[in-house]
């Protein structure tokens, strides 16, 4: 009987699951959306249960969809939305809080601290991080102060911490398996990328148990098997991986200076930077890429908070088209913005400036801005964003890239995708492939379990899609580029200011 990799993608704002067959084409996919729930401005958080029972119904669709048996799956691959923060009864895998996601801001004040303690640069260096309420770390001691109780149970060993990846793989093998893989636990603000160990002075500081801690793992590696009777017979889990750093392998980035940027909710350019870490002069991340056979390469990263999430909020609350593929035909309606710059700073401000305090702010507006011009502004915002990271990213490895290649589900916006590579003064690649993530999550599953024979076979399997070349004049690309940081400086600090 043929065989296939399911991989299991638990993003942001859906849960969906994708199986590949041995030439790594997509034979059949299944996707479900799932509750955002906004407590508080700023606060951003999902119910684990409802992660759980959409990612486990979409694995049963996407197989009944294509008539294949759990005997045909030869591997589960996971990949994950990162950081994102669940803590649950170790007996009876009951959620203490709703999940608190990577968005989410309420540790900002928390993180301020840290810096006037000055444990910010112990951070850094052992983390490679640079302290932030994006990271697990602060959102996983909030819930241990405000769920009561929550501490005195840490110590009983009655509560467990995991990310995303570690609560799948812990349903899916019925409390049998805790664990992460470096990529995700990389991500915590908890575990030295350098010993690749929990890191006892860091728990120390937030007070968090090392027993509520998952084993870590590489990220390619057989981790244990489903339940039997939950698919259909007891499947083997040969790997876990935080989504950006799965996009990355699945893209083929496997040597030093191979970069890519994934269009998704957010947006997140990472490098390749090999088996030495790259600290980061320019405030992007040191982060773990990959971790196999007990070996790591590292990646420097910057991240955007908001990219594709613009689309959704002009879709869902501003109720400006239907459909998000229609933004090309708006923004390719009218010659430009009309002066029009959008900072959708909505949870802050990401990489290269780290931001909390910053909100989404819209400038240049004029009696004869229209729809278009907004939209076509909001678009052109995700590829400024993302030049800003490009740019420190090449200050900080003096590697000069002109070829950048991209997926994430805005990356099929082709009026997006040409002002980027119009701002890069380069190229933009878009893979065929446009599932990247969960295809590097099927990858490291079929390598672990010699589905595929090694990376080389992989890279064989790879292709390349539509080229965008720069078509703006560097004076243009200069001013447009100058224009954005005066609307950047004009965002930054707002909520600060209003609090104050």
């Amino acid at each position: 009987m043929k065989q296939y990799v399911m991989a299991l993608d638990q993003g942001t704002t859906s849960s969906r699951c994708i199986l590949f067959d041995h030439e790594a084409q997509v034979v059949s996919i299944a996707q479900k959306e799932y509750t955002q729930i906004f407590p508080k401005p700023g606060y951003v958080e999902h119910n684990p249960q409802e992660i759980w029972a959409s990612q486990f119904s979409v694995a049963m669709e996407a197989m009944a969809k294509a008539g294949i048996q759990s005997s045909q799956i030869a591997a589960i691959g996971i990949t994950n939305q990162r950081e994102t923060t669940i803590v649950w009864e170790a007996a009876t895998g009951r959620p203490l809080y709703n999940a608190i996601v990577w968005q989410c801001r309420r540790t900002a004040e928390r993180v301020e601290k840290i810096y006037a303690e000055g444990f910010d640069k112990t951070l850094q260096q052992k983390t490679g991080l640079i302290p932030d309420a994006y990271f697990s770390a602060t959102k996983l001691e909030w819930i241990l102060d405000h769920v009561p109780g929550s501490r005195e149970r840490a110590e009983k060993g009655e509560i467990l911490f995991g990310t995303v990846d570690t609560w799948l793989l812990w349903n899916l093998t019925g409390g049998k398996v805790f664990a992460t893989d470096v990529t995700n636990a990389s991500r915590t603000m908890l575990f030295n990328i350098h010993t690749l160990e929990w890191d006892q002075e860091i728990l120390d500081y937030f007070r968090i148990q090392r027993r509520m801690l998952p084993e870590v793992k590489d990220s390619s590696c057989v981790y244990g098997v489903t339940s039997e009777h939950l698919i259909g017979g007891e499947i083997p889990i040969c790997s876990l991986v935080g989504d950006q750093q799965g996009s990355l392998f699945g893209q083929g980035c496997f040597t030093p200076g191979s970069a890519k940027n994934t269009y998704g909710t957010g947006c997140f350019l990472l490098m390749n930077t090999g088996s030495k870490p790259v600290v980061s002069q320019n405030k992007l991340l040191t982060t773990i890429a990959i971790g196999e056979n007990g070996k790591v390469q590292y990646a420097l990263e910057g991240s955007v908070f908001v990219a594709g999430a613009i689309v959704q909020w002009l879709r869902d609350e501003m109720r400006m088209f239907q459909h998000a593929s229609e933004t090309e035909r708006y923004a390719k309606a009218v010659p430009d913005t009309n002066g029009v710059y959008f900072v959708p700073a909505f949870t802050g401000l990401g990489a290269p400036f780290w931001d909390p305090y910053a909100r989404g702010t819209v400038v240049g507006l004029t009696r004869g801005c229209k729809k278009d011009h907004f939209i076509r502004a909001a678009l052109e915002s995700i590829a400024y964003q993302t030049m800003d990271v490009f740019e420190a990213m090449q200050k900080d490895t003096g590697i000069t890239i002109h070829n950048l290649k991209v997926d994430g589900g805005a990356s099929n916006n082709e009026f997006l995708m040409q002002f980027q590579a119009d701002l890069l003064q380069g190229s933009v690649v878009r893979c065929e492939c446009k599932e990247t993530t969960a295809l590097g999550a099927a990858y490291l599953a079929g390598l672990a379990c010699g589905f595929w024979k090694d990376k080389d076979e992989i890279l064989s399997l790879t292709q390349s899609g539509k080229t965008f070349v720069s078509g703006m004049s560097l004076e243009e690309r200069n001013r447009k580029l100058s224009s954005w940081h005066r609307a950047v400086r004009r965002a930054m600090d707002w909520a600060r200011e209003e609090n104050e």
